[in-house]
């Protein structure tokens, strides 16, 4: 900010709101800044500018003014100074802000522009207790009826399909089929096929179509007189007599591997070479997710418990701030899927307020634990040196592949690994208090 600039801004007060952590503070711009900003406002309006006897960007100020008015350069103006008086706002006030602030106009005139910037600070909050709360974690069992259901997946996943060189297609056989569907002896859009690999029994077409398969042979072809259930999603198909006209070109069948030498070889799992090797690994892996998934449940329960023991006002911006945060996850994980939000809002006739309501609860223990586990640092006196900071940034920025200077970017800056640190320093500091 131009020094010149900076003198001609000037704090008028700081007002409170009810809440201590809600603050309003104005922001006065008068003088030679807001003549500069006016100027500036000028500048903008005269390119498209339209006067009588005039070119479009050559209407002098004076006409300009006689014509507009000098007030309908005001907005711009204001707007040309927003960003210098937030920065002064901040500066001057010394808040740090926990979310976005908000600003109004509180006047606009000749003279001058004054903003009120809503400032919400960190709201103060009391815990009460947080100690000896005998909170245990659940005990981690593995049965055999797990273990060898697991098997059974994984060696459903290595299944090899066969082609069935005799015999007619039965339930669960892939059928390699050409299709297509008329209804009133016109074929219909998205009703045909060729060499399609429909599995028996998966209940991927309409109801009665993949009955009426089983039992035709390779190179047989045949009629299905179907109709199309009521509420399917093509209006026109809706409850629709139609007839597939269907060749079967090749019958594949599924065929279970044996725990054999071959068997265990494609599977490539170190050290693993027999049955009992392998449920030992299932054994291993079913365990350590169960570990883990006790362990975030323990963690909640302790946070959960902690939690009734604290007194604050969070307002409603932070958990607000959250849900945007929580929905910009969500519409992130749809796109990993190949589902836009517009398309989300479709499928489950919702709307964007009905997810952000859903979300709302979720929010609300996020905001809170996060100020929870923040005063308990502050309480037990964690703090994280900037060594502790940049060897973790070190080691992570190994375990992703990154250059140190690159993953910090991304991560948002060693502060934010110093942060992250001490909340889960934090996190192990409660539980060894709760046991």
């Amino acid at each position: 900010m131009a020094k010149k600039v900076e003198k001609e801004i000037t704090e008028t007060k700081e007002e409170k709101n009810t809440k201590n952590n809600v603050h309003e503070v104005v922001i006065k711009i008068e003088g030679e800044a807001w003549e500069k900003a006016i100027d500036k406002a000028f500048t903008k309006q005269q390119k498209t500018a339209k006067v009588d006897g005039f070119r479009t960007g050559k209407v002098p100020r004076d006409i300009y003014e006689k014509h507009f008015g000098k007030e309908s350069l005001f907005i711009d103006a204001a707007d040309a100074v927003l960003q210098e008086a937030y920065i002064k706002a901040m500066e001057e006030s010394k808040l740090i802000p926990v979310v976005q602030p908000s600003v109004d106009l509180k006047s606009l005139a000749a003279e001058g522009v004054e903003f009120v910037f809503k400032i919400i600070t960190k709201p103060e909050l009391k815990v009460k207790k947080y100690k000896g709360l005998n909170i245990k974690p659940e005990t981690v069992e593995v049965t055999d009826e797990e273990v060898n259901h697991e098997l059974g997946h994984l060696l459903e996943r290595y299944t090899e399909l066969t082609t069935k060189e005799n015999g007619a297609v039965e339930n669960g056989n892939i059928a390699v089929i050409d299709f297509e569907g008329f209804k009133d002896g016109v074929a219909f859009d998205g009703g045909k096929g060729e060499n399609y690999s429909l599995e028996i029994g998966s209940n991927t077409f309409i109801p009665g179509f993949e009955e009426q398969v089983i039992g035709m042979k390779v190179n047989e072809e045949k009629d299905l007189n179907l109709s199309f259930p009521e509420d399917y999603g093509v209006e026109d198909l809706k409850g629709a007599k139609v007839v597939f006209k269907v060749k079967v070109n090749e019958i594949k069948e599924k065929v279970t591997r044996e725990l054999d030498e071959e068997f265990f070889e494609d599977l490539g799992m170190e050290g693993v070479n027999s049955e009992a090797t392998l449920k030992e690994e299932i054994k291993n892996s079913i365990k350590a997710q169960k570990e883990m998934d006790a362990e975030n449940k323990y963690i909640d329960k302790i946070l959960e418990e902690v939690s009734k023991n604290v007194e604050v006002d969070i307002p409603e911006e932070m958990v607000d701030e959250e849900v945007t945060r929580l929905l910009g996850r969500f519409e992130e994980q749809m796109k990993m899927q190949g589902i836009s939000l517009d398309l989300y809002y479709q499928f489950t006739k919702s709307t964007e307020k009905d997810l952000r309501n859903q979300m709302e609860k979720e929010a609300y223990s996020n905001v809170l634990y996060r100020l929870m586990l923040e005063e308990i640092a502050n309480l037990e006196e964690i703090v994280i040196t900037d060594e502790e900071a940049n060897k973790e940034s070190e080691e992570l920025a190994k375990k992703y592949n990154m250059d140190k200077e690159d993953f910090l970017k991304e991560f948002g800056g060693i502060e934010m690994i110093k942060y992250d640190l001490e909340m889960r320093r934090t996190v192990e500091k409660l539980k060894e208090l709760n046991k």
